[in-house]
């Protein structure tokens, strides 16, 4: 597969640390996450990983480790490893997404960031809002052509919020969703205001399912481990 075909595997994982990890002594737990920091830069130059923090954010979430990689085994690899920490065994993985990158195929006449081709780059701006997504069957039954100009109007509604940066996954066959779609920003109410406008946009009564919708705060991946406990 040339370079320029070269598709991603992207995944989104998502932990709860379990509260008695927060009894341990200070010691111990500055052990544990010295142990799985390492872990994670052992891979930094087998894939691209980005640390975010929901402390604050979620109930049910409080560490996303995003993954961009050329290799699903890799994936595998680093997860195992983590699991395989002292702090992997308080955790758990309330939820998890894999997908893939492919070129979008209503982009032909159109250029938009994130979406240009079948690789994904991390910006890594201050904000990431991600969530599954899953479109009616009614959908793909509209000729090709209807769906076009509804994501037509996506677009423009899209280039009113330049400050917004998407990345588009696809799931198909290799999860429960469809889609994983992740937005970056510096500012949150710019994202607020994109979705509050996609609302009235002539696609939405396609769309099944966008829920649960995560809010992380990109940090080093120590100061997401600090804000565990």
């Amino acid at each position: 597969m040339t370079q320029e075909n070269q598709r991603d595997f992207v995944k989104y994982s998502f932990y709860k640390v379990d509260p008695s990890w927060r009894r341990l002594s200070s010691k111990e737990r500055e052990e544990h996450k010295s142990e799985f920091s390492s872990v994670i830069a052992e891979f930094n130059d087998r894939m691209s990983i980005s640390s975010y923090s929901l402390v604050g954010t979620r109930g049910d979430a409080d560490l996303l480790l995003w993954k961009v990689s050329q290799e699903l085994e890799s994936v595998n690899e680093l997860c195992s490893q983590l699991n395989r920490t002292q702090l992997g065994s308080y955790l758990s993985t309330p939820h998890s997404y894999l997908a893939m990158t492919r070129r979008s195929p209503y982009i032909d006449n159109h250029q938009h960031e994130g979406q240009e081709g079948t690789s994904m780059r991390i910006v890594g701006r201050k904000y990431l809002f991600i969530y599954p997504f899953i479109k009616t069957h009614d959908w793909y039954q509209l000729p090709k052509s209807e769906r076009q100009a509804l994501m037509e109007e996506h677009f423009v509604i899209g280039h009113k919020y330049p400050q917004v940066k998407i990345s588009t996954s696809y799931s198909f066959g290799l999860d429960d969703q469809e889609f994983v779609l992740g937005f970056e920003t510096d500012d949150p109410s710019g994202f607020l205001d994109l979705v509050m406008d996609l609302r009235e946009s002539k696609a939405r009564p396609y769309t099944l399912l966008d829920t649960p919708i995560f809010t992380c705060l990109n940090k080093p991946i120590q100061a997401c481990l600090n804000d565990l406990g």
